[in-house]
């Protein structure tokens, strides 16, 4: 077992191409489904898309028990925000046919694990020089992303019954969209009480999403590179010595492109 174990542990944390093409697999397999979810959200359960629910749920579940096999801090793994997603989006796939469709937006959750783990991250800043140069522009944008579409999804899921205006899914992207640019066309209205706590919590949160966005896309494009000496971790694309300390950088790169 301790063989098997440290061969897991090797593909969720080692630096081999097979481990990185194992994780880059991961991350697919993270794509595909958030995709599957979406194009789901609002149709009635049929047989097939039932047993789709249960082989993802399935896969979600080995992943995840595997992680939290080599963890080193167990306890430390169940805490994260990431981790307790991954359990509610396990449960209403596994047990999908026993719950409400109403439930369903919740699977949209496991859209918060993209790019946020440690060694995904690690792996694209090695192999992908695009990614290495322009690492704060998107992950912001995922992340944006990200809320737009769970966002989206809220909506489409506890108004749809309520407001005529809402009728399919992109009607709820539409709205959610045009409330967090603080357009406010005004065609779509969200009502009642719900509606509106929905509709602040786009607003608020949307809005400072997007400042964050801007923020990094006008920003001066910077590296990251933990300096040994003084832990600065952002420097300029060029920098060969650190501005906060001078210490001499040796900072990995892909030459000139």
């Amino acid at each position: 077992m301790e063989k098997l174990k440290k061969k897991v542990n090797l593909l969720y944390t080692g630096t081999s191409k097979k481990a990185a093409m194992f994780r880059y697999l991961l991350m697919g397999f993270d794509v595909s489904t958030i995709v599957f979810f979406i194009a789901t959200v609002q149709r009635e359960p049929t047989p097939g898309i039932l047993a789709a629910d249960l082989a993802i749920g399935t896969l979600i579940l080995t992943d995840f028990l595997s992680r939290l096999w080599i963890a080193p801090n167990r306890a430390r793994m169940m805490r994260q925000i990431y981790t307790v997603t991954d359990v509610v989006v396990i449960l209403s796939l596994l047990l999908a046919p026993l719950v409400s469709q109403s439930f369903g937006f919740l699977r949209v959750l496991r859209t918060l694990r993209l790019l946020h783990s440690y060694h995904v991250l690690r792996d694209l800043r090695r192999d992908t020089p695009f990614f290495r140069r322009n690492e704060d522009v998107i992950v912001s944008s995922v992340n944006l992303g990200v809320f737009i579409f769970f966002m989206s999804t809220l909506v489409f899921v506890l108004r749809v019954d309520y407001n005529p205006d809402i009728v399919g899914y992109v009607d709820a992207l539409y709205f959610t969209v045009s409330t967090l640019t603080t357009t406010g066309f005004g065609d779509i209205v969200l009502t009642g009480t719900a509606g509106r706590l929905v509709a602040v919590v786009i607003m608020v949160a949307g809005v400072a999403l997007f400042l964050r966005l801007a923020q990094t896309v006008f920003q001066p494009s910077k590296l990251r590179h933990t300096c040994p000496e003084c832990a600065l971790n952002r420097h300029d694309t060029d920098a060969v010595h650190c501005k906060h300390c001078g210490h001499l950088l040796k900072i990995e790169t892909g030459g000139a492109s």
